[in-house]
């Protein structure tokens, strides 16, 4: 990876953030169908439909700027991605794995907010107006997303993992 200047930044960040979306749009019914808390699967679903919508909003922002995105594969989603197939892989279904599906979707949430700060204030910085509006509203949604998977575990998620954890 050869940047020379802010803007290499910003497109470089912008095609990392694109391949860390993509990837999560494959993850994410993988996800839900492994869930066994309905909301929690719902949550999966949802998101997915959001993530595809920010896929567009990145669309958008590549023509408003005619830049040319590169190609790039993720390696901090990757491993993310990878880790949620673990837990998959080696936690029965149940409340257990919920609970740790709920962890893997949060580091996923933390790293998204973290890209999407980062291009927010590339993007201030370099007057890109528009695209900063988009970058901003995905911002949003992700903070969101991360709220209501702490609410699902802090609504019970945790302390059934927990008491089924007692019981057996």
């Amino acid at each position: 990876m050869s940047v020379k200047n802010i803007e290499e930044l910003f497109i470089h960040e912008l095609s990392d953030i694109y391949s860390a979306e993509k990837q999560l749009t494959r993850a994410l019914p993988k996800l839900a169908r492994a869930a066994d808390n309905p909301a929690l699967a719902d949550g999966f679903t949802t998101h997915l439909a959001e993530t595809q919508g920010q896929v567009e909003r990145i669309d958008r922002i590549v023509e408003m700027l005619d830049i040319r995105l590169k190609r790039i594969k993720c390696a901090a989603m990757e491993g993310l991605v990878e880790e949620g197939k673990e837990i998959i892989d080696s936690i029965d279904a149940g409340a257990l794995r919920d609970a740790a599906l709920i962890g893997g979707a949060q580091k996923v949430e933390h790293y998204e907010i973290a890209a999407y700060g980062t291009l927010a204030a590339l993007a201030k910085q370099l007057g890109y107006k528009d695209a900063l509006k988009l970058l901003l509203e995905t911002l949003q949604e992700e903070k969101a997303t991360d709220e209501k998977l702490t609410m699902l575990a802090e609504q019970g998620g945790n302390q059934r993992a927990a008491r089924e954890q007692k019981a057996a």
